[in-house]
Order: C-alpha cells, then structure tokens, then sequence
C-alpha cells in the first residue's frame, strides 16, 4: 500500500512538473563555496550558513576553509583561485576576508568568464581570479532585498550582507537585481609580484606557508623554474632571506631522507621548498614575503 502510494505522489509531481512553463521550473540551487577569515572558535561560521539555508533551504554548502589568515587578503585571492577550478562551472563562492568591513569599500558580486560568481568585498580578493579567468559583469549589492532586513550591522557583513546575497543568487535569483552595475576594469586589484628571470637567474618570492606542515609555497610556476635548466635530481642553490643553501630537486617527500630539505613542484604547478616529515618554515625561520634567487644551471 506505502509503495502504491510512493508511485502515485511521485507521478503526481512529475505530471505537475511537466505542466509548468519554463518559467515555472524549479531551478536547481547552485553549489556554495565558502570561504574566510572567521575561524571556528565562535558561531560566526555556523551564523552565516543559518541564513544562506533560511533563504535557500537545502543547498549544499561546501567549506574552503575558515582559517585563511585574518586580514590577509593576498592568501585569500590564492585560496579562492586555487579552489575555483574544483567547483562547477556555474558555483557561488560567498568570500570574507574584509578588514574594510563597515567603511566605503564596496559589496559585490561578479561573475568570471568561467560563469561562476564571486560575492564578496572589492578589496583585491579576486585579484588572481581577474587574472586567469576574467571577469565579465560586477553589480555593487545594495538592494536591501538582498541583505538579511533592517538593522545592517557595521561589522558583521558576512551574515547581514554576502551570506544572503550569496543565497539568493545560488536560488537561482538575477544578480543584476542586486544592485548597480559597476565597471569590471575598476574593480580593486592587488599588487601582486610575479617571479621573473634575468640575466642573473630566477627571481621569486614566499608568498604563503602550506598549513600545518610549514612548507613554503612560492611565486614560482614550473614554466617559470624549468627556464633555468634544473632537472630532478640535480642540487640547486639558492638564496633566501639573505642566507645561502643548496637542496635537491626531487619528485616528492620521501626522495630525501626524514629530516632533509628538498625543492619540489607541488600539486598546483609551483615550485615549493618543505622538509620531509620537518617545517621549513619554522626550521629556517621564513615566512610570507621573504626574497629568494636561484642562479641559472
């Protein structure tokens, strides 16, 4: 009898489905990817998410992460870009890193050439985004619609302005109605430095420290570092921070002994230095911004 009456419910749907317009099809929600500065000591995290799912109910919210250095805009640009390609192609990213909260700066959406959007402060976030993607339409969001209601904290944005905008374009609602439209070649940029080579060798930068493991990841891409003449297995020397030293380029960790420093590219095509089963970073005492030159082989 509950199977009969499963058959007939769900018939029942579909017959009311097919009958509707185009216009009157649910559209199916858009993934959220969420990422910021918050931590997940308090119930800032859990508070966003509560008003993403009270306007959208059900949608899938996936974490990027929550520990993304506070204030440092620069990684979140890295996180975001680095986390994007993973996403589907018409994704949300709902992005906090705004220590500009409650002054002019503005709240935005846009949309990359990829089709996804970007709800988040112009501050520079989408800085490397811009650069490999493109961005093709930004609307400033100031229709209260789009925000939680009245009563706009000067300090909590993340839950009173990007979670339900966020929300309401993963429903499937027009971004254009958000607000104004802004110009895409003025949106804030960072200044980012890129590594280069000259006469004198490769030129780069530590630009974060890979988690809890201390491994130092670099402005370096691998078509950049390949310019240079080095192949696995080879010793390269370097200066970093001032100091000299030479490590081996291998293929992963467990190329070197336990405890031994080693130059690798690692899985998003950038040279790195780390230290099997070690932490470069505290070993060595460098972190984000340190200088580093390798000469030509």
């Amino acid at each position: 009898m509950r199977k009969t009456m499963k058959f007939l419910l769900g018939a029942a749907m579909a017959a009311a489905l097919a009958g509707m317009t185009a216009a009157q099809q649910p559209v199916p929600a858009r993934v959220i990817g969420f990422l910021t500065d918050f931590d997940v000591k308090d119930d800032s995290v859990g508070i966003c998410k509560a008003v993403m799912d009270g306007i959208a109910p059900g949608m899938r919210i996936l974490d990027i992460t929550h520990q993304s250095e506070p204030y440092n805009i620069a990684m979140g640009a890295r996180f975001l870009a680095g986390s994007a390609p993973y996403f589907p192609r018409d994704a949300v990213f709902v992005v906090v890193i705004d220590p500009g909260v409650g002054s002019a700066r503005k709240a935005i959406i846009a949309q990359s050439r990829v089709g996804q959007f970007f709800v988040l402060p112009d501050n520079g976030l989408l800085t490397l985004i811009q650069e490999r993607d493109g961005i093709v339409e930004a609307h400033e969001i100031t229709n209260p619609a789009w925000m939680i209601g009245s009563g706009i904290s000067s300090t909590f944005h993340g839950r009173d302005i990007f979670s339900p905008a966020g929300a309401h374009l993963a429903r499937g609602e027009d971004f254009r109605q958000a607000g104004p439209a802004l110009d895409v070649a003025k949106l804030v940029r960072l200044d980012l430095k890129n590594a280069f080579v000259d006469a004198a060798g490769l030129h780069g930068q530590v630009i974060g420290v890979d988690g809890p493991f201390g491994n130092l990841v670099l402005n370096v891409s691998a078509e950049t570092f390949a310019q240079l003449g080095y192949k696995l297995g080879d010793r390269v020397p370097v200066t970093l921070a001032g100091m000299s030293y030479i490590f081996s380029l291998v293929k992963t960790f467990s190329d070197v002994p336990v405890g031994k420093e080693l130059f690798y590219i690692d899985s998003r095509d950038r040279l790195a230095l780390g230290i099997d089963q070690g932490n470069f970073a505290k070993t060595y005492r460098v972190s984000e911004g340190a200088e580093l030159t390798i000469p030509r082989k």
